[in-house]
């Protein structure tokens, strides 16, 4: 297990939660806090700055924001902003087509694989070098920009995502009334759940309780977050001086035996391999279920809707289960979102492409990096006690607001200054402190930078067989011999040679 300290602040990672700003730049070849433009150059006319963004709400926009940014950057954008089910489709077809804007977002770290060959292949700038050139890029995490690298190269800058928001969300008026404390071991995990089956935590003097609620989902789900529990690798891990993918763990066993004995004993809901998010989260809402497992973020919007069915009802969130062999570790991903690329196709030149790069240096600045996230002060939050209170009106928020965060660069750890959001809910801003205090603990991928052509091409068909047998063991349709031969399986039918590339591509980056 990888571990990594981080003493992150608080302030600045909350904000990654909540939606709603603040105002200004400089110009395009400027920088913030009337700093030279970069290189030395002097300032010029507006610069015209094409993108492509991918589009998470219904409606296109006002170009409120977008006006001011203009403004303030000495800029004529032109977005297209493309609707989050059709994004990958559309930046495939404009890369097939050479007609790629100049700043193009990836939609996830998933399209960053698809992309690699096209980068390989000299269609994209590599910017690592220039990076040192910007003010507020330069402040970009290398272990970050490592993991978009293509063969150790830097072509990406990126969108920032908290590194682990995973955890438990639980009835503490339940465990209250059972004499339960916060669980801190997996055995005082198993035993709340036992509980809450067997000794009617809702008073209602019914057997009808379900403890776990889960859904379809092994990484975003339960599965993942209890497999680090047991000290599973995150998706890879080192065996002899190799890496092997983490279903060849004996923790993953571990991880699967555990989830058996809950479907067994009537732990969880028994259809759990076939359950929605809103299904799964509906169990806890309606008062049926008393612990879920996910993004601890979640119970800013699991709390209203539970108190409405029961008023009464009191949600509290746990980071820390402690059971491996190397105590707590949780699984993290690679630290960002989405991708941004430059397309040689648009940008023809070095200088026009430090032109585009003062463009998104100012992204970063303090007041850009503020409205992008937040939007306008008095419009669309307010500030008190020198945090950020969003406007309870979600609808003008996610009209004007929410469309621009996907143009965000960096984040919270990386833009100065970066607003913190105030939370009235007490439990909401318990989880974000132990959101942070999940970065000392962080089992990372060490895949996350490495490629493997079969993988890209193989790779999700492959998981699929792995996915099967995983929900298969569990529901205890097949036992180990089983699962060892859905593994075998998984080799003959191109395993092996993903874990023979991944490890060519891990040696060559030693």
């Amino acid at each position: 297990m990888k571990k990594k300290q981080a003493s992150t602040i608080l302030a600045i990672v909350t904000a990654l939660a909540v939606l709603a700003g603040c105002g200004g730049g400089s110009t395009a070849t400027g920088s913030q806090n009337g700093e030279a433009p970069a290189g030395g150059e002097q300032a010029k006319g507006p610069v015209s700055i094409s993108i492509m963004a991918n589009l998470h709400t219904p409606e296109v926009p006002s170009d409120k924001i977008e006006k001011i940014i203009e403004e303030k950057t000495n800029t004529n954008l032109e977005i297209q902003w493309v609707p989050d089910g059709t994004y990958d489709e559309k930046v495939n077809a404009s890369l097939a087509t050479g007609t790629l804007p100049q700043v193009t977002y990836l939609k996830n770290a998933a399209s960053l694989v698809n992309m690699r060959d096209a980068i390989r292949n000299g269609q994209f700038w590599e910017i690592g070098p220039l990076l040192d050139q910007y003010p507020n890029l330069s402040r970009l995490k290398p272990d970050v920009l490592k993991n978009t690298a293509v063969d150790g190269k830097i072509y990406a800058l990126y969108r920032e995502v908290p590194l682990s928001r995973q955890g438990i969300i639980y009835r503490k008026d339940w465990a209250d009334k059972l004499g339960l404390g916060t669980p801190t071991t997996i055995d005082e995990f198993y035993n709340m759940l036992k509980q809450f089956k067997e000794n009617d935590p809702d008073g209602n003097g019914k057997d009808d309780t379900i403890p776990l609620t889960d859904r379809n989902d092994l990484i975003y789900g339960a599965f993942k977050t209890i497999s680090s529990w047991f000290g599973t690798p995150n998706n890879w891990g080192e065996k002899d001086g190799k890496l092997a993918p983490e279903f060849m763990f004996p923790e993953y066993m571990e991880t699967m035996k555990f989830f058996k004995k809950l479907h067994q004993e009537g732990l969880i809901n028994q259809d759990f391999p076939v359950t929605s998010k809103t299904d799964q989260q509906n169990l806890l809402i309606t008062g049926k279920a008393g612990v879920y497992i996910g993004a601890m973020g979640d119970v800013s919007s699991l709390h209203p809707k539970v108190v409405e069915v029961n008023p009464n009802a009191e949600l509290d969130v746990q980071n820390k289960i402690e059971g491996g062999p190397n105590g707590f570790g949780i699984w993290s991903v690679p630290g960002y979102g989405s991708v941004i690329l430059f397309p040689k196709t648009a940008i023809k030149s070095e200088e026009e492409l430090k032109d585009v790069l003062a463009f998104m240096d100012q992204l970063m600045s303090t007041e850009l990096g503020n409205l992008i996230y937040w939007g306008i002060e008095g419009e669309h939050h307010k500030i008190e006690d020198g945090k950020v209170i969003p406007s309870e009106d979600t609808k003008l928020t996610d009209r004007e607001v929410k469309p621009y965060q996907a143009m965000q660069v960096g984040g919270p750890l990386t833009v100065e200054g970066f607003l913190e959001a105030k939370h009235i809910l007490p439990v909401k801003a318990k989880s974000e402190e132990l959101i942070v205090k999940n970065n000392d603990y962080l089992i990372e991928d060490p895949s996350a930078a490495l490629d493997s052509k079969t993988f890209n091409e193989k790779g999700v068909q492959l998981q699929e067989m792995i996915k099967d047998g995983t929900y298969q063991f569990m529901l205890g349709d097949i036992d180990e011999a089983g699962f060892q031969a859905v593994i075998d399986n998984w080799l003959k039918s191109g395993g092996q040679q993903i874990i023979d590339e991944y490890n060519a591509s891990y040696e060559a980056s030693k």
